[in-house]
């Protein structure tokens, strides 16, 4: 399997399309050829003039650890290039950013999660090279999530940082796709070029998205493996509420929540009791840990680990979402007044609660509240969104 930087390092025909432009380089420290040797050194020991470069969030080196925590712009010392930075003063490219080049390669690792933020980065760039006429190049990488769709649609004026457009949590797209979507959606004029993969497979057995001899490079600090990749579409709800994601621990947004005040034993009977088929394709089991920093740090906390990974894995069954959500529905059937909504500013919106910007809309946070809200309310919501999804995206699958 070759990714989009191999096969355009490989491709004399692609490169001398950029020879004599001035190149800028969208990356972070996944962007790596199969060798390991990081797109920026690769494309510069190619030849490419590359002008400028852009880290998102979490910055090009990717030593930024918490969300909003912003990555100045910089100076390279070695190449003699600007590094901007779209995760600080601003998270859209600036005209001036966009003055520094004429091709911009987007060469980023996504997670298939609408809220991994690097999706709306790649909305923003589009956007500002349609403005300024500049001409994009997204060099595709795998979804390590693979195809399955699952969510409710972003709901039209709920946009955020971590919600570009309407489309669901996990929305089985690669990042080359999606820039096809979002240019056909947003009815965008923008020079765009995608450098396809080679020999991806996406429902490959044993890999299911990410390939099994591909090594596993963190794109965020806290993406520390395939599991984490799979099971964030769910965990990542928890940040939006005061249940710990694992930060602070070794096994981060694996977890499917952690408190010093929760039974987590009790909690999983309860989520078997009410849909027991929404666990399946996974192992679930108890686990303690005390986290070094962030929620309820330096207190012991009882929580629920998932693996789906080895021979728990089933790539079809297996639904984050919806296993986060009955967690929590298990948590309030349990503790009525336990405070789990997270009410502090996320990702720049002051004055929505952080789970809601993180579903895009009120619904599922709704559902858990609500006694007499089923698990068959939210999958009929969910399914009917994620059926208009697949069709709407059927087009632009192009593996």
């Amino acid at each position: 399997m070759k990714t989009g930087i191999d096969r355009l390092l490989a491709d004399p025909e692609l490169l001398a399309r950029l020879k004599g432009r001035r190149v800028a380089l969208v990356a972070h420290p996944a962007s790596v050829t199969e060798n390991l040797v990081h797109s920026l050194d690769a494309l510069i020991g190619a030849g490419v003039s590359i002008s400028s470069a852009f880290g998102p969030q979490h910055g090009l080196k990717g030593d930024k650890q918490d969300n909003m925590v912003e990555t100045a712009d910089e100076f390279d010392p070695a190449y003699g290039i600007p590094i901007f930075s779209l995760y600080g003063e601003v998270r859209r490219p600036t005209g001036q950013m966009m003055s520094s080049a004429d091709v911009f390669l987007f060469d980023l690792q996504d997670l298939g999660c609408r809220i991994y933020t690097f999706v709306t980065t790649l909305l923003y760039l589009l956007e500002e090279a349609a403005k300024h006429g500049k001409e994009v190049w997204v060099l595709d990488r795998p979804n390590p999530a693979g195809r399955p769709v699952e969510g409710t649609l972003l709901v039209p004026g709920q946009e955020s940082f971590v919600g570009a457009a309407p489309m669901p949590m996990r929305h089985g797209l690669t990042m080359g796709e999606m820039g096809h979507w979002f240019i056909e959606h947003f009815g965008l004029d923008v020079a765009y070029n995608m450098v396809a993969m080679e020999g991806w497979q996406p429902d490959e057995e044993g890999s299911f998205g990410w390939p099994a001899s591909r090594l596993w490079i963190n794109p965020s600090p806290n993406a520390a493996n395939v599991n984490m990749a799979r099971c964030y579409a769910g965990t990542v709800m928890l940040e939006g509420t005061t249940l710990s994601e694992g930060r602070g621990t070794t096994r981060p947004l694996e977890v499917l929540f952690g408190a010093p005040d929760v039974d987590a034993r009790a909690v999983l009977t309860e989520m078997q009791r009410l849909a027991p088929d929404w666990l399946a394709g996974c192992a679930i089991r108890e686990c303690w840990f005390e986290p070094t920093f962030h929620k309820h740090a330096g207190k012991l906390c009882n929580a629920l680990m998932m693996h789906a990974e080895g021979r728990f894995y089933e790539h079809h069954a297996f639904r984050p979402w919806r296993l986060q959500a009955l967690a929590f529905k298990a948590i309030r059937r349990l503790y009525p007044d336990y405070p789990l909504w997270r009410d502090f500013p996320y990702e720049y919106e002051l004055t929505r609660l952080a789970i809601d910007v993180i579903n895009g809309g009120p619904s599922l946070r709704q559902w858990v509240d609500d006694p007499a809200a089923t698990p068959h309310d939210l999958d009929v919501m969910a399914s009917h969104d994620e059926a208009a999804w697949v069709a709407e995206v059927r087009p632009h699958l192009l593996y």
